[in-house]
């Protein structure tokens, strides 16, 4: 029997937008390409330090200075969402990041480079929590959860084409244009955004800028310890003084909450049973999509001969598995409920890893890691749906930037373990030294199956 805190409730009760299918599909295109953008340049990177004489740190600093950004500034665009209303947020961040791409791809120096890159960062955690927070505002019901699917599709397919798009730009009209395919885009969406989103006022009040600070310096030195775990070591002094610094600074982000008159999030919403539950489902989903794509390119480019370009290709089934099964998940969750799709999502997901561990052949990858796919997928609906199904509108934004926040430190994550499990296999690669990162990857989504089979508490809202 499925109880009310199993759905995914209204979250605001108004007269349905006709202009929202159309909405959606605009605010979906921009959330991919800021998606894009965490994976299109690694195809580039060699290119781009030939041309601008960039060495190995200046390399990883390029492809992670726009995570970090991103990732550490989520909650202060999610909850100026809040404040100063969604649509402001959406416009002001695509306009930012769309320039930023401009800038870097006419970048004739590392540091210009690294500039630009970092502006993207501050345009897309402005954009990306306050375009969930329009959808969460503009669609309700069953609606609701079927555009949540479609907005949740886009981080797997993200990924997979950000790959391949790096890889075709790049061996054709060059690495600039990786940045400049923004450019028409953004400015085409701008123009369109503006005209079809409707007015949405903020809550009002103030932003607790130090809140915002001390929440920005331990979300990045989190997540640069993290990526740092790949590189160096979990035990390494690199990885374990970023993630000290990052666990004082949320302890010293939990005192400030408490204390802040006009608090970045307020300490009720962390307190939820559908929010914890959404947010720990987002950052196990995520971990287990970018380990896919993180062991994938590595299997196929150093143990079966792929050229990058080949094997971009070969994750196009991966991200059409994901989007089925997130749009497969939007139509399910209103009848089957946030615990029954997680669970079916999970354990999906389980089989096709340990399928891609078992039989070490191309096909039987490519095949297992589309499966998995189809349930990462269902799990990053499961996520959004049992977040907001606890969240009223006034809360969506920050809401969003917490979803968004915890995607950032998953992936993070899913490299980090992944990249440590299978040490070996990246040292001396074959197709059996990978398996490894595939069972623990496996045994990680079983596990976080069984757990997701706790009924949730009702929600506040219900």
């Amino acid at each position: 029997m499925m109880t009310t805190s199993d759905q995914t409730a209204p979250v605001e009760e108004t007269a349905p937008d006709p202009r929202r299918w159309r909405i959606l599909a605009m605010l979906g295109i921009a959330q991919l390409m800021l998606i894009v953008d965490v994976t299109v340049v690694a195809i580039a990177l060699p290119d781009m330090g030939a041309d601008l004489g960039l060495g190995r740190a200046g390399l990883a600093w390029v492809a992670s200075i726009y995570a970090l950004v991103f990732g550490g500034l989520m909650l202060l665009g999610g909850k100026a969402a809040d404040v100063l209303g969604p649509r402001r947020l959406v416009l002001a961040g695509l306009g930012l990041f769309t320039i930023a791409s401009l800038l870097a791809g006419f970048a004739g120096s590392a540091e210009l480079l690294l500039v630009a890159r970092a502006l993207q960062g501050v345009g897309a955690a402005m954009m990306s929590p306050a375009a969930l927070s329009v959808i969460v505002r503009t669609f309700a019901g069953a609606e609701l959860s079927r555009a949540l699917g479609v907005w949740s599709a886009l981080g797997g397919a993200g990924a997979a084409i950000g790959v391949l798009l790096g890889g075709v730009l790049t061996a054709g009209p060059g690495w600039p244009w990786v940045f400049f395919v923004n450019v028409p885009v953004g400015a085409v969406l701008l123009l369109a955004l503006l005209r079809s989103v409707r007015p949405m006022p903020g809550a009002g009040g103030r932003l607790d800028l130090l809140g915002a600070v001390i929440a920005t310096v331990a979300a990045s030195a989190v997540v640069y310890g993290l990526v740092s775990a790949g590189d160096h070591g979990w035990l390494s002094t690199h990885t374990l003084v970023a993630v000290v610094v990052g666990l004082v600074g949320y302890a010293a982000f939990a005192w400030r909450i408490t204390t802040a008159t006009a608090p970045l999030v307020d300490p009720g919403l962390l307190r939820r049973r559908p929010v914890l539950r959404g947010l720990a489902l987002i950052f196990v989903a995520t971990a287990l999509m970018i380990a896919v794509f993180f062991l994938g390119s590595f299997a196929l480019q150093q143990s079966h001969g792929f050229t990058a370009l080949e094997a971009g290709l070969a994750f196009l089934p991966v991200a059409v598995g994901t989007i089925l099964g997130s749009n497969l998940a939007g139509r399910l969750l209103p009848r089957w409920g946030v615990r029954r799709v997680s669970v079916v999502g999970l354990l999906v997901a389980a089989v096709g890893l340990a399928a891609a561990a078992a039989i070490p052949s191309v096909v039987v990858l490519v095949v297992a890691t589309s499966v998995a796919g189809f349930g990462i997928g269902a799990g990053f609906v499961a996520a959004a749906g049992s977040l907001f199904s606890d969240v009223q509108p006034q809360e969506a934004g920050v809401a969003s930037g917490a979803l968004s926040t915890f995607h950032e430190f998953g992936a993070a994550t899913g490299v980090s373990a992944v990249a440590s499990v299978a040490a070996a296999a990246l040292m001396v690669p074959t197709a059996e030294a990978f398996a490894s990162g595939y069972w623990f990857a496996a045994a990680v989504a079983v596990v976080a199956g069984l757990l997701s089979l706790a009924r949730p508490h009702q929600p506040t809202g219900s």
